[in-house]
């Protein structure tokens, strides 16, 4: 296969490389809890969220003088049904209209509210709430389209890990049975019929806890480490997030509903705990968020769906003092309540691509921003023959890549394709441009992954 066969192309496609990223990569927002009596007061609230580049943020309520707060900030907002309101909203359409009018409507478009989270967690509501969600969801849309806001504002619901009968391996996720047929799959069914998303909260921090005798530290803290195979289907997971969240999507591939797409609503680690809470620190907490945001804002996906990318909510902005529970559960904070970071961690694409590493308060703990175990890039098929072969052209040519062991005759040649080709050039000049944000994109013609690839008995590189 030789390359430089479409030079004009190319360079055409160079040119809007960096606007496709830009629409591909993922996501980081925060969570805004506020179960303290410490906090700031939403206004300055809203320009810590500014002066940190923060344009996303998930409330808990509908507080009438946060929303007033975020108004006119250019921050996108997921606001909340609580759940003791879902039986009103599930049984009485005049109550879903009132709370609609009022909590959303009256804000709404000053305040960029996004996302209606319909309840939290309802599956472990000990007020067993769980019957109500799916028809309060059905009211609370009902009554956004009397609003016309229906188009503009997605609802869901965010579950957790535990709504899982199984997940591990991920291949073999499923649903606990007791919860398909009466609201897990009707819940999907709505997601899909109104083009909306599955909110998960995913906390391998638990998951750690629970069992560090067996689950790799570095592995629950997205660092470099050996990965785990999964046996079901041959893909390597680098961190136990992958794996958790590749579990879901199993076990909705497994009703039927593989295409509905997944948003991370909270994901977190505490810097501070009990004795029997095993991992809990600030140098952990930064390890976990700190690889997270970059894993996120390189727009790579998970194993089982490389080319989705990752939207997180990390948990939480401010250590929240009223909070019960063990003494974890008032220390995921970023910030302390006097908006001083518990650790320093880059949050935006521009702190990335400075290599920031700086030191956490009260603690000389660095907190690197290197790439959560390793990664390669490789091309995307479904890109097509041309413009996968244009953008192997640029990165052969004036992209510098080391396409040497691609020629006839070398160490890479074979397997003779374009797509094996294509991908040593893209994760060659992937490798030299240091994993940068948007470095492994070429238009949509390719995309990173966490496991090696294989092509033949080629070895890719992994830096430079």
């Amino acid at each position: 296969m030789t390359p430089f066969t479409f030079p004009v192309l190319a360079s055409l496609l160079l040119s809007i490389f960096s606007i496709a990223f830009a629409a591909e990569k993922g996501s980081i927002g925060i969570n805004y809890g506020r179960i303290a009596n410490n906090l700031p007061a939403p206004t300055q609230v809203v320009e810590l969220l500014k002066s940190q580049g923060i344009t996303n943020v998930k409330l808990y309520d509908t507080d009438s003088a946060v929303l007033n707060a975020l108004a006119n900030s250019n921050i996108s907002v997921v606001v909340c049904l609580p759940n003791e309101l879902l039986s009103s909203a599930a049984n009485d359409q005049s109550f879903a209209d009132r709370w609609v009018q009022a909590n959303i409507s009256h804000y709404y478009p000053k305040t960029q509210i996004e996302a209606i989270a319909v309840g939290n967690e309802v599956f472990d509501d000990k007020n067993n709430t769980t019957d109500f969600l799916v028809p309060a969801m059905k009211n609370i849309h009902t009554s956004l389209k009397k609003y016309n806001l229906d188009s503009s504002i997605k609802l869901s619901s965010p579950i957790a890990l535990s709504a899982l009968q199984n997940s591990y391996p991920p291949s073999a996720g499923s649903f606990k049975p007791d919860l398909v047929q009466p609201v897990i799959k009707p819940l999907l069914d709505f997601l899909q019929q109104t083009g909306s998303y599955l909110m998960v909260n995913a906390y391998p921090f638990f998951a750690y806890a629970a069992n560090s005798d067996k689950i790799s530290l570095d592995y629950a803290l997205l660092k470099q480490n050996p990965g785990n195979v999964d046996s079901g289907n041959g893909l390597r997971y680098m961190s136990l997030l992958e794996a958790q969240l590749d579990a879901v999507s199993a076990a909705m591939s497994a009703i039927g509903h593989q295409d509905v797409k997944m948003v991370v609503t909270e994901t977190g680690w505490p810097s501070n705990g009990d004795e029997n809470e095993i991992g809990a620190g600030k140098e952990n907490a930064a390890a976990y968020n700190g690889n997270l945001v970059r894993r996120v804002l390189t727009g790579a996906g998970t194993p089982l769906k490389p080319q989705d990318t990752l939207n997180v909510y990390l948990f939480a902005l401010f250590n929240e003092n009223q909070k019960p529970g063990p003494t974890s559960e008032r220390n995921y904070g970023l910030f302390y309540p006097d908006e001083k970071k518990v650790y320093d961690i880059p949050l935006t694409a521009a702190e990335l691509s400075d290599g920031q590493s700086t030191p956490a308060n009260e603690s000389k703990t660095q907190v690197t921003t290197q790439p959560s175990g390793n990664t390669w890039c490789v091309a995307n098929v479904n890109a097509g023959e041309e413009k996968l072969q244009a953008a192997l052209d640029y990165a052969c040519g004036e992209g510098g890549a080391d396409c040497r062991p691609i020629t006839d005759g070398s160490t890479c040649f074979n397997p003779n394709t374009l797509e094996a080709h294509a991908s040593y050039a893209f994760n060659s000049y992937y490798q030299k441009k240091a994993r940068g944000t948007g470095t492994c994109n070429f238009g949509g013609a390719a995309y990173v992954v966490t496991q090696p690839p294989r092509y033949g008995t080629c070895e890719f590189p992994t830096g430079y």
